[in-house]
């Protein structure tokens, strides 16, 4: 994961969400997405989307991708199950949360994370690349619920462990 996180290497992100989305399938089922326009609008059966935990911009500017966005685009062609990186928004910069303490990671990511209105009534897949703590997950959830998500389940390639 450290190689496509810092090293650019976009195509572990096409096995990392194979294998995330063949994870996701029993949770996401099928469905065609060809009978809509792409927007979701016509997709009525509850089918959850699939939202990456997003990059501040200027992180995504230095880093080029959001490896979240990535692992999310391939796990949605595998779960064929409707994708967005709008839904969901880094409302502010944070320090990066490596070597932080559980407490400090949290209020790190305090209100940093703003959720569209589109997501009210809707079951939400909130992905990302690793979790150590579930400091950044809990925070994205928590801004996905406050706008009304119907639930949110965060899916993760990697947990690394974590000791203070």
């Amino acid at each position: 994961m450290i190689r496509l996180k810092y090293h650019g290497a976009l195509p572990l992100a096409r096995e990392f969400g194979e294998r995330l989305g063949d994870a996701l399938l029993p949770y996401c089922g099928r469905v065609n997405l060809r009978d809509g326009d792409g927007d979701g609008d016509h997709i009525g059966d509850g089918a959850p989307w699939l939202v990456p935990v997003p990059l501040a911009p200027a992180r995504l500017a230095a880093r080029g991708f959001n490896q979240a966005w990535e692992l999310t685009r391939v796990a949605a062609r595998r779960t064929q199950r409707p994708a967005s990186a709008r839904w969901l928004r880094r409302e502010r910069a944070t320090a990066s949360q490596r070597g932080l303490t559980r407490d400090v990671r949290q209020r790190n990511l305090r209100d940093a994370f703003i959720a569209s209105d589109r997501v009210r009534g809707r079951r939400i897949v909130l992905i990302d690349d690793v979790m150590t703590t579930g400091a950044t997950c809990h925070a994205a959830a928590r801004a996905l619920k406050r706008a009304g998500a119907a639930h949110v389940l965060a899916a993760v390639v990697l947990r690394t462990p974590y000791s203070e």
